[in-house]
Order: structure tokens, then sequence, then C-alpha cells
């Protein structure tokens, strides 16, 4: 059990409770350096996932973690968005007399995802997500004093205890079939045909606890209070991080599946429905950060296309990482502006803001568009992406319904810019500083930077993940 294959989670490990014990110790008006430490252990880690880049896939720590290239792409997509929420939050927590222990629940969210993302047993994925969603719960109701906020975590925690539990007795249905929670004897011991109809039933509760971390119907109801009514770094990282580490947690554990219980059928189902209902739900929205939030279910169903091709199609799990990576990179953009604006979310508030702030204007736009998936931005090459693999993979009506989503998504996009460059009488003047400022530029200049230089980025995926085995 080598210790140095797990050095980037450790670092994260260690470097929360340093945190959190330093937290007691600092006066208040030291806080911030807590967001410092947190991003030094976050770029430190990344750097420690880069150096490891080209090592070959290989199962450690007696089978049941995995490092390969999935594991690795999404560390870096939930380090960086990591990253982006801690310099988004020392100027909107300054007022918290609890601001330096933030950071440390910040990076065990992190660490939670990434253990989602890396899982190679079943025990391992429920620590994973249990840590997620813990931590989550938390950092989703920090401001105590708001009942907005208290009302979404309460919401949150209540459908998370269901779908967890039901992941949970997944899991054991498994254990009771195999006698195994290990992928790789898992895998040999649903290969022997054991009863289909329980295997049916685990499949079914192991899909609805990580559908509730991806924010997938039928359990993504939280997902818009969040992003309303939780601190809004606090918003911009759920919805990304849980996301991807589901995301990539579901991709690995469908691939031990036997063909017999139909599972892409299931998943291609929630897709569908994801996508619909979050794009209609969308369309009345006056909220911008409930809108957000509508949005990131609709993007959890377009996720899911890819993992119905996942055994079928060599690029399946390549094309679902870059859709993950254009999404966050897009959500962070979004997220930043919306604090930079000191967190409005009535889209009158917004009304003229493309002649009072053109630059924070033009920062929305382009997640907008990218989400979208509008050239050249990040966003269409993720989507393009998505839409090849599954038509590849014999799902063409798959394709049909996210493309007609996408062009019911353009109504509420569009309705977003056009109060944006609507006229305003009056000037907004607040702002929240420099460091949020600058987040937003960097990650709308991201937006589109990676969407010029997509083929390097496609490229890179699929070299590093093809052919993807979940066991090597």
């Amino acid at each position: 059990m080598p210790v140095s294959d797990l050095l980037p989670e450790l670092m994260v490990l260690i470097g929360a409770a340093a945190i959190v014990v330093s937290a007691s110790f600092l006066p208040h008006r030291l806080h911030w350096l807590c967001a410092v430490a947190a991003i030094a252990v976050l770029l430190a880690s990344s750097v420690v996932v880069c150096l490891r880049w080209n090592d070959p896939a290989q199962l450690t720590f007696s089978g049941i973690w995995a490092l390969d290239g999935g594991a690795g792409f999404a560390k870096l997509v939930i380090f960086g968005s990591a990253i982006a929420a801690s310099a988004l939050s020392p100027q909107w927590m300054a007022t918290d007399r609890r601001h330096g222990e933030y950071y440390g629940l910040l990076l065990f969210v992190a660490l939670g995802a990434v253990m989602m993302a890396a899982a190679a047993d079943t025990m391992e994925l429920i620590i994973g997500v249990l840590l997620s969603s813990v931590t989550s719960y938390a950092l989703v109701g920090y401001h105590r004093q708001w009942s907005p906020a208290q009302e979404a975590a309460m919401k949150y925690f209540l459908i998370g205890a269901l779908a967890n539990a039901l992941l949970v007795v997944g899991v054991v249905l498994l254990f009771g079939l195999t006698g195994a929670t290990g992928y790789r004897e898992l895998s040999a011991g649903l290969a022997a045909n054991p009863d289909p109809w329980v295997v049916t039933v685990a499949f079914v509760f192991i899909l609805v606890g990580l559908a509730f971390k991806l924010g997938a119907t039928p359990v993504h109801m939280w997902v818009p209070d969040v992003a309303q009514a939780a601190p809004a770094p606090v918003a911009a990282l759920v919805t990304i991080i849980t996301k991807v580490g589901a995301a990539v947690a579901l991709a690995r554990f469908t691939l031990l599946l036997p063909e017999n219980i139909a599972w892409p059928w299931a998943i291609a189902l929630m897709a569908t429905v994801t996508m619909i209902w979050g794009n209609l739900a969308a369309l009345w929205q006056t909220n911008l950060r409930r809108l957000l939030g509508w949005s990131a279910v609709s993007q959890s169903g377009y996720a899911l296309m890819a993992i119905v091709v996942i055994g079928v199609v060599d690029q399946a799990l390549a094309a679902l990482l870059v859709f993950l990576a254009s999404y966050a990179v897009a959500n962070l953009a979004a997220f930043s502006a919306v604090v930079y604006l000191r967190g409005r979310t009535d889209l009158s508030d917004y009304r003229g803001l493309a002649r009072q702030r053109p630059w924070t204007a033009a920062v929305i736009i382009l997640a907008l568009l990218s989400f979208l998936g509008l050239p050249p931005l990040v966003g269409f090459f993720g989507k393009f992406l998505l839409f090849s693999v599954v038509i590849e993979g014999g799902y063409a009506w798959l394709a049909v319904v996210a493309v007609i989503n996408t062009v019911v998504s353009l109504f509420y996009y569009l309705r977003v810019i056009a109060v944006l460059v609507l006229p305003r009488e009056h000037q907004h003047s607040a702002d929240m500083g420099w460091a949020a400022g600058t987040t937003m530029i960097v990650t709308g200049l991201l937006v589109l930077a990676l969407g010029l230089g997509a083929n390097g980025l496609i490229e890179l995926a699929r070299v590093l993940l093809a052919p993807y085995h979940p066991v090597p």
C-alpha cells in the first residue's frame, strides 16, 4: 500500500485539518489567510496530479483506488473549481465569524468528490458520497441567519438522506450476490449471471444515489434551491464538483454491469427526463441564480448521454470529461459574475449591465452561450463530442432529444442576455473587490480560450482515456 499513491488526496486532507485548527487561533481579521492556504494546497495537489500524468493505469491499496486517466482528469477539474471558489470567498465571507473554518470544509467537499471519481470499491464510493454530502450540507447552510439558506440546506439534507440510504442498500444487495465490494471482484461475480432481478434493483438504487450527486431526475430538486440560497461561491462549487465526481463514478460502475438488465436504456430515460425538466423549469425563472440551478439540472442530462454508451464507444468517457470541464468553466464564470456583483439575484437587477459594466456582462454572456453550445466557445465542443458518441453508439434519438432541448434553452439564455443590454436609468457601483473580479475575468477568458484551443483539450482526453477500462 504505497502511501505516495494518495499524495494529492493526503495533501488536501492534511491541509483541511490544518486550516480548521489554524482558524481556531487566528484573529478574525486574518482569516483570509486560510483562503490563501486552501488555494496553495489545491495548487500543490494539482501539480502532483500533473507530474503523474503519464503513469500507467493501475489499482492501488488492495484494488480499491484507481489511478487512471479518468480519475486524474476529474481531479484537475475538481481542484481547479475549488481554487476558483476559494478565490471568490474572502470578501463574501468576510463578516462571518467562522470564516476560516469555511475553507477547511471546501477542501473536504473537494476530497469527497475526488473519492467518488477514483473509487474502485463500493465501500470507498459510499465514503466519498457521504463525505461530500455531509460537508456540502454545512456549506449550503453556512449563512445561519438567512432562512432561504436554511431551507435549501434542509431540502438538500432530506433528499440526500433518502438517496444515500438507497445507495447503501444497493451496495449491500450486490455484496449479498457476489460476496465482494471491489470492482474487480464485482465484475467477475456479475459475469457469473446472478439473479437479474436483484442486480436490477441494486443498480436502480445505486443509480438513484449517484443521480442525487449529479443533480439528475428524480432527485434533482435540491439544485435550484442551493444555487439560489447557498453562499454564491458554494453554489458554484457544489453544482460542479459533485456532478464531476458522480459522473465518473457512475461511468466506472456501469462498466461492471451485465447486458441483460438493459441499464443503458434506464440511463437514457433518466437523461431525457432530466434535460426536459431542467430546461422547461428554467423557462419561467426570474431569478438568475435559480435559473443557473435549473440549467445545471439540464446539463446533468447531457452528461448522462455519454454514460449511456460508455461500454460501446471508446471515446465516451473522453467526451464526458471534456463536457464536464466545459461546464465547470462556464458555471464558474457565471457565478463569479454574481459574486462580483455582490450576489444580485433578480433578473431586473441586471438590466442595463452591458452599459454599466461591459466586462461583467461579457463574462455572463460568454458563460450562457457556452452552456448553449455556441461555437467557438468551449461548451460547443463538449456538446459536439456528446452528440457524436451517442450517435456512434446507436442512440441517435437521444441526440435528437438533446438538440431539441438545446433549442429550448436558447429562449431563457437569450432572455437573460436581452435584460443585460436593455437601458437602465440609475447606476450600480458596488462590487465585491479585486479577487472576485480577477476570478471572473480569468474564468470568462477560459471559456473563450479553451474553446479556441479545444482541439488540444479533446486530443488530450482521447489519448489519455482510450481505450478506457475500469479494471486495469
